[in-house]
């Protein structure tokens, strides 16, 4: 599973894949594309609405504000009393009254667990930990088997259960839920409800690259976003993307990783063994409805590789774009799902 950036999204680097936002000029007379732009889970976040009003700017900074800060410190592995850590300090077969909030993250999180068969895992946190992805920091020499072995006891989603009146989060064993792979997602969620409630409807929010887009701009055109190439370590745009009404996410293994003896060894890791994955697959890029789904099939994907997670992804209808290596490794081939083809356009 990904590891993310600092608070919700565990590693507090620039975008894994970066999502650039390509706006459009010749708007309306009165009405434009507004928006603001801050910091936060250690990355960036910007909200971008269509508005004839420019005084309710602050109160939705302020709001959004709000928002971001209620999803830290409901789902943080980085805040030590978050509601996440505190369950997460439980000793094995403990239950613990939740927010509605949480636990319906984490509901959704075992269900994409369950139809994912294991690729996805939010009990995978030990292991990326282990691996110098997570609160712990960097480390220099990868771990041992023996260090894999014992922690992989402790992995396994089924161990995890959501229950109901009151609402609690219990864990069998000595389960570490890590929501970074989702949590991301469910905070741009939570942005673009923050401005529904204020009656807008063409907007675009993003945090550290996931996005979530609806309606149109002022000029009646979607709002487009161009797909980072990993071809190189400068970033250049791939493929361009026209969205309405659709969540983004993209997951990526060439920038968050660290090498020890000439081996590069991801951030992503694999809950079946424990390791960093080692195929060929360099990033997936997802649209779904929200933005959590997005962020956490994304990651699913990526631990699956491109050959089960490409036949996965059509089997589940999901609209996805694929990019990975060739076998010699100097090139990379794209690959995409009928469901991602319908928002494709090519860019200069």
């Amino acid at each position: 599973m990904i590891s993310g950036f600092q608070s919700l999204i565990k590693w507090p680097v620039a975008m894994l894949l970066a999502v650039f936002v390509l706006t459009g000029c010749n708007f309306f007379e009165n009405e434009k594309v507004v928006g603001i732009d801050g910091q936060t889970m250690g990355t960036t976040f910007s909200m971008r609405w269509v508005d004839l009003n420019e005084d309710r700017i602050n109160d939705i900074r302020n709001r959004a504000g709000k928002v971001l800060a209620t999803v830290n410190q409901q789902m943080s592995t980085y805040i030590p009393n978050s509601e996440l850590s505190t369950f997460n300090k439980l000793p094995a077969g403990s239950e613990m009254e939740v927010s509605d909030a949480l636990a319906a993250v984490v509901e959704q999180s075992l269900t994409i667990s369950e139809r994912s068969g294991g690729a996805f895992d939010v009990t995978v946190g030990p292991l990326v930990n282990l691996w110098g992805f997570g609160p712990n920091g960097r480390i220099e020499k990868a771990p041992t088997e023996a260090e894999i072995a014992s922690l992989k006891e402790r992995i396994g989603y089924q161990k995890v259960e959501v229950l109901k009146d009151p609402t609690r989060l219990r864990k069998l064993g000595q389960q570490y839920v890590d929501l970074s792979a989702i949590a991301k997602g469910y905070g741009v969620d939570q942005l673009a409800e923050t401005l529904e409630a204020e009656g807008i409807y063409n907007y675009l929010v993003e945090i550290g690259g996931e996005l979530r887009a609806k309606g149109l701009k002022p000029d009646g055109s979607h709002w487009r976003i161009a797909i980072e190439s990993p071809a190189s370590m400068e970033r250049s745009i791939g493929r361009i993307i026209n969205v309405k009404d659709t969540a983004i996410a993209t997951s990526g293994d060439y920038r968050n990783y660290f090498e020890e003896g000439g081996v590069r060894f991801s951030h992503t890791i694999n809950p079946e063994t424990g390791k960093p994955i080692t195929h060929r697959l360099a990033s997936v890029t997802v649209l779904m409805p929200t933005c959590a789904e997005a962020d956490a099939l994304a990651t699913t994907l990526m631990v699956m590789g491109e050959n089960r997670g490409f036949e996965f992804a059509k089997e589940e209808g999901i609209a996805a774009y694929f990019l990975y290596k060739s076998e010699q490794g100097d090139t990379f081939i794209e690959q995409a799902t009928a469901e991602f083809e319908a928002f494709v356009q090519e860019g200069e």
